[in-house]
């Protein structure tokens, strides 16, 4: 039988729980009840979706939004449908047999079918098409459109509050290509010294001015969704929203130093935006050729922004993608070079060069993992006991988990936890524990994070008396 690993996320997350708050006994037979319901997974998603989750650290926005809804966007909106390349695209329609108004896709069930398990992961056929680039193809067959990308973050709001998620991190580019367009006028100089004050001399702040303006718009056009601050106004408006700033790694160099210079003064001047992160398969040509220079270029800003705060994907890569020398840095260099605080995926950390070091430094300095475990299997093709969730927790590294693309992988946050009770084995103190770790290592500023801890400890209480109370039934 696997040895527990709550001794080592007990020492990691639980102390500084509330004192007095917590009843021992119902928490005891609340950890019964789930051992007794593991393998029955409709008794199981029920209590965990019941469950408190604490933070979702890890969402990309455009990824969390279901393909159905893209398509109702689109059919009201007067967009097209293509049925040879099963994509959405923006009107008006031309006519000829393959583009037909996105509406018409509504009344052809057909259709309608082909194109959801074309913008996701539903009924993905392993045979036709390897499930990395299927997941990464989706994002061009979907709709965008400037005007719903409020109503794509009431979505994500509506569905973490649903889940009993209460703190979103979600990552977005609020400046469009802007910023990017803005490091092309400066061209690569080579120098990051240079490269900054060119930047600045160049206007970026107007590109900092033009991404909170659409942070404005996109938050407002939320609260009219949901009807926040009315007497009508639905859970999501409870949850409470912070913002990631993403950086396309897989672009040339001037046009990343530009977004990440971007985020740093952002995440500085306005308190919502309170992180960055690269985006883009790490796979990608351009993203493993200058991975050590993207980490040296975050290493050299973050000397003039000091406390801004920095999460990256790493490691989001397994044996056979990559030649196996890129296996063995990426994660490192985050931390060391970049000064990461914490990690998204981090699945090819065993292969890294003293992988048994790097997790003992990376439990010294704190570094959470963000845990994809849907993502990291529809993707990588890692799941059960090759993930390295275990190895995390054995080495004492902090870990929570995420969602990544919900709507593309077609998951949601109480799956993940499913996944994690019934694949990772883990104990109901081991995930509660991973639901507290979510918030003590989110950006929040403390006064919040206190506050959502506090909440978080209070509806666990509640939870467990419940729970208790059921088993006592039983």
């Amino acid at each position: 039988m696997r040895k527990s690993l709550l001794p080592a996320l007990t020492a990691l997350f639980v102390c500084g729980w509330s004192a007095g708050a917590q009843e021992p006994a119902d928490e005891t037979a609340t950890a019964r009840y789930f051992d007794s319901i593991r393998a029955d997974t409709p008794l199981l998603i029920a209590f965990l979706r019941e469950m408190p989750k604490g933070a979702d650290l890890h969402s990309h926005l455009s990824g969390a939004v279901y393909a159905e809804s893209f398509l109702r966007w689109a059919a009201e909106d007067g967009a097209c449908a293509s049925r040879v390349e099963l994509r959405l695209l923006p009107g008006p329609c031309a006519s000829g047999p393959d583009t037909l108004p996105a509406a018409a896709a509504l009344a052809d069930g057909a259709l309608y079918a082909a194109l959801v398990d074309a913008m996701s992961m539903r009924n993905w056929n392993a045979a036709r098409i390897n499930g990395h680039d299927q997941f990464f193809a989706t994002f061009a067959r979907m709709y965008a459109t400037r005007r719903r990308t409020g109503d794509m973050l009431a979505e994500a709001a509506r569905r973490a509050a649903a889940g009993n998620v209460t703190y979103l991190e979600l990552m977005f580019t609020p400046d469009g290509s802007a910023a990017r367009q803005l490091g092309d006028r400066a061209g690569w100089l080579g120098d990051f010294t240079r490269m900054r004050d060119t930047l600045l001399a160049l206007g970026i702040d107007r590109v900092v001015a033009l991404a909170r303006a659409r942070i404005d718009s996109v938050e407002a056009r939320r609260d009219t969704v949901l009807g926040c601050g009315t007497p009508a106004a639905e859970a999501g408006c409870s949850v409470v929203v912070r913002w990631l700033y993403q950086v396309s790694r897989a672009t040339p160099p001037q046009q990343i130093f530009a977004q990440i210079l971007t985020g740093f003064i952002l995440s500085r001047d306005d308190p919502r935006v309170v992180g960055l992160n690269l985006v883009q398969p790490e796979d990608a040509l351009i993203a493993m050729r200058d991975y050590s220079l993207h980490m040296r270029m975050i290493g050299a800003l973050r000397a003039h922004y000091a406390g801004q705060r920095v999460s990256l994907h790493a490691g989001e890569l397994a044996s056979g993608l990559v030649p196996p020398e890129g296996l063995r840095f990426h994660i490192r260099e985050a931390v060391e070079v970049a000064g990461a605080e914490r990690i998204g995926h981090g699945v090819s950390v065993m292969h890294e060069d003293r992988p048994h070091d790097l997790l003992a430094e990376m439990a010294r300095r704190g570094v959470l993992v963000e845990i994809n475990l849907t993502s990291n299997d529809v993707i990588l093709g890692v799941k059960g006991g090759d993930h390295p969730l275990r190895a995390y927790l054995a080495a004492g590294v902090p870990v929570a988990l995420s969602t990544d693309d919900e709507g593309v992988a077609r998951s949601e946050m109480t799956m993940e936890y499913v996944r994690a009770a019934q694949q990772q084995l883990l104990a109901y103190r081991e995930i509660k524990a991973m639901a507290r770790a979510s918030l003590r290592h989110s950006f929040a500023d403390d006064e919040l994070r206190t506050r959502l801890i506090r909440e978080l400890d209070s509806a666990f209480v509640a939870f467990e008396s419940r729970m208790a109370g059921r088993t006592r039934q039983r």
